[in-house]
């Protein structure tokens, strides 16, 4: 992944401006000389700094990580399956067009009107993409390390949620994968220009993690199992690491979430079953709708994904959970 045009239009133009830099340090004219040099050699400053922070990028998005793949073969039972396809539903946002199985994929960065920085997908993960030419281990590794089967680091994958899927859960939801109807079309091939490695220079979205060891499943219905939910569906990424809220400051990423070791535990688990039924707030309320500049919107919390992913039972261990958290200072709204 390399963007060669725009390196080379970049190396021009710094051999330019550092040629005008030159041409003026020889001019007479005192003014235009230190004016001359002052503008064509801010520009040659500013277009290296550009360079080396695209060229920097592009390494970034070619690093390769050699974590191993494990040894095992999904089975593909019709029990796997189904739990699969609840589990499937963490991923409806990034790889459908409409929040909706199956996860045919989309243009990432056109659904969330992302800035240009080339063409990034969510790949098609039915028959009708590639899935077929990656291994269970394979797939495996890119849902819990955020690894491509090549070696460089996928991009905006979850995969540090998805690290905590136990071993029966992610290959359920690789049987599920395997088992979905085709839809779409195959997945283009990710280019990102020069603007696009700098981007990711700037604002690193790689998401490669450590390698994952075998996670024993837990007993459903405790609060323990709880927090394996919370952490699967990954509402730390919008709530904070210890769920204590974060603040909006205009990085790229999800939206912010507020403090849920404080609203929680003042509602009662009929309140919290409510929400995740209907959207409804304790208050009356419903959550605020999201709306970007190209006219997707969705709501800021996606409590119809959550709905979608967790029974009835394993939604009441998660209320369990979230209520008895001990406070931590944070954002409430």
């Amino acid at each position: 992944m390399f963007d060669f045009a725009g390196v080379l239009i970049l190396v021009v133009l710094i051999a330019l401006f550092g040629y005008l830099t030159a041409r003026a340090w020889k001019l007479k004219n005192v003014i235009l000389k230190w004016g001359g040099m002052s503008l064509a050699g801010l520009l040659t400053i500013t277009l290296t700094a550009l360079l080396v922070l695209g060229l920097i990028g592009f390494y970034k998005l070619n690093e390769r990580h050699n974590n191993p793949v494990a040894n095992v073969q999904v089975a593909g039972t019709p029990a796997q399956i189904a739990r699969g396809e609840k589990l499937a539903n963490i991923c409806v946002n990034c790889h459908t067009l409409n929040n909706q199985l199956p996860l045919s994929g989309v243009d990432f960065l056109t659904k969330f009107a992302g800035p240009p920085l080339g063409t990034l997908y969510a790949p098609n993960l039915t028959p009708s993409g590639n899935i077929q030419d990656w291994t269970d281990p394979e797939l495996i590794r890119a849902i819990r390390e955020g690894i491509h089967k090549d070696g460089r680091s996928l991009l905006i994958m979850p995969a540090e949620s998805l690290r905590n899927l136990s071993d029966d859960d992610v290959q359920a939801l690789v049987a599920y994968l395997r088992s979905q109807p085709a839809a779409g079309e195959p997945t283009p091939t990710n280019k990102f220009d020069l603007v696009g490695a700098i981007f990711i220079n700037l604002f690193d979205f790689r998401t490669a993690q450590p390698p994952v060891s075998s996670v024993t499943a837990l007993q459903p219905g405790t609060p323990e199992y709880g927090k394996y939910m919370v952490d699967i569906i990954g509402c730390r990424g919008c709530h904070g690491d210890q769920l204590q809220g974060k603040l909006d400051i205009g990085q790229p990423g999800p939206p912010p979430g507020p403090n849920l070791t404080l609203i929680v535990p003042q509602w009662t688990e009929e309140q919290f079953m409510t929400f995740f039924n209907t959207g409804q707030l304790p208050s009356g309320g419903t959550v605020p709708i999201l709306t970007l500049s190209n006219g997707y919107s969705e709501p800021r919390m996606p409590w119809q994904v959550v709905r979608a992913v967790a029974t009835d039972n394993e939604l009441k261990a998660m209320y369990v959970y979230l209520h008895n958290l001990p406070l931590v200072e944070g954002p409430t709204k």
